[in-house]
């Protein structure tokens, strides 16, 4: 069996990524999960085995339209690719990916807070959809949440497109898709712990060490995504040959 590196790490950092950078979005995405759950019934609210369904739907639609941006990447990607030739265009690309992750490392340190600028890349879109996402509120189905979700996934939000970038040197279109997906899990946990963790998660999120922890953390990805071959997870098997 042949080990295919750019697949599994991919996977692993996107995943990676969104574990620790959802801990520094915790305010943000801990405040709309709060706005929504009070847009709930109190019977729904106040029960959270009738809540956590409702819950679940959100970050479902949430990771659905993070899946549905990285295939978008992966178009793009082969479109950039063509002209430079696969080998040449992916390592550009590349280089793009590592300087934008590793601009993020810095900005979840506290180092770079002009990163957050990027986020105006996707505010012209955010401000076509959003509208959308209002007529779904209050929330009173599970459909209605999943699809409040997916206006949700598409909030402008520079950590979101440093995973893109890492998404657009996945390889092809299903593996940028599945990158995506991936980095939406990694952001599960922290989110969906979001009242039932929301003292230790919101102290997490505001400790300066922590924060700089994280981001020397993405800016180490970023050199790995620079020189790949330092990956101790990039090696390949040789078939003997007769």
């Amino acid at each position: 069996m042949t080990f295919d590196p750019a697949f599994t790490s991919s996977y692993l950092v996107a995943f990676v990524m969104g574990l620790f950078s959802s801990m520094h979005c915790i305010g943000m995405c801990g405040s709309i999960i709060g706005t929504l759950t009070l847009s709930l019934s109190p019977a729904i609210r106040n029960n959270k085995k009738r809540l956590l369904p409702f819950v679940f739907n959100y970050n479902f639609g949430r990771i659905t339209s993070y899946t549905i941006a990285g295939a978008l990447t992966g178009v793009i990607e082969v479109l950039l690719t063509m002209p430079l030739g696969e080998a040449h265009g992916h390592r550009v690309l590349q280089l793009i990916s590592a300087a934008i992750m590793a601009s993020a490392g810095l900005y979840i340190a506290g180092w770079f807070p002009r990163f957050a600028y990027i986020e105006k890349v996707g505010t012209h879109f955010w401000k076509l959809i959003e509208p959308y996402g209002r007529k779904l509120i209050p929330v009173k189905s599970h459909t209605q949440a999943y699809l409040f979700g997916m206006v949700w996934g598409w909030l402008p939000c520079g950590l979101v497109y440093a995973a893109l970038a890492l998404a657009a040197t996945a390889g092809d279109v299903s593996k940028s898709a599945l990158t995506m997906l991936a980095f939406g899990l990694g952001t599960l946990p922290a989110i969906m712990g979001v009242g039932i963790m929301t003292h230790i998660l919101t102290r997490l999120s505001q400790m300066q060490r922590f924060k700089q922890a994280i981001g020397l953390f993405m800016i180490a990805l970023a050199l790995l995504a620079t020189l790949p071959w330092l990956n101790p997870m990039a090696f390949t098997t040789h078939t003997a040959t007769h």
